[in-house]
C-alpha cells in the first residue's frame, strides 16, 4: 500500500511539474516582471511585492484576478491583460520555484 501510494504522489507531481514551462516561465518574467519585481522574483524596491517562493495556486490567482478586474490595480491589470493562460500557469510555476532569502526554514 505504501509502493502504490508512493507511486501515485509520483505521477500526480510529474503532472502538476510538466504543466508548466519553467524556461517560458523565466523568459516572460524577464520580458514582463523584472523591472519591478526583479527577474527571480524578489524585488528589491519595498514598493514592490517578492514573488520568490510563493504558491504557485496564489500567484495564478492573483494574475487570473488582476486580468479579470476581481483584483483592482491599474498597472498590474495592464501587464495581466496581455497575459494568456498558458503565461500565467509558467509564470506561477517560475516564480513559486524561486528562492527568496526571507523563506524561514524550521
Amino acid at each position: 500500500m505504501k509502493l502504490l501510494f508512493t507511486l501515485l504522489a509520483g505521477v500526480c507531481l510529474m503532472n502538476i511539474a510538466s504543466a508548466a514551462d519553467l524556461a517560458a516561465g523565466a523568459a516572460k518574467a524577464k520580458e514582463v516582471c523584472s523591472a519591478c519585481h526583479g527577474a527571480d522574483g524578489n524585488s528589491t524596491d519595498a514598493n514592490f511585492p517578492r514573488l520568490a517562493g510563493q504558491h504557485s495556486d496564489y500567484l495564478a490567482k492573483a494574475l487570473r484576478d488582476y486580468k479579470s478586474g476581481d483584483r483592482n490595480n491599474a498597472i498590474m491589470k495592464g501587464f495581466a491583460a496581455a497575459l494568456s493562460k498558458k503565461d500565467i500557469e509558467n509564470l506561477s510555476a517560475y516564480f513559486s520555484s524561486q528562492r527568496s532569502p526571507l523563506t524561514v526554514k524550521y
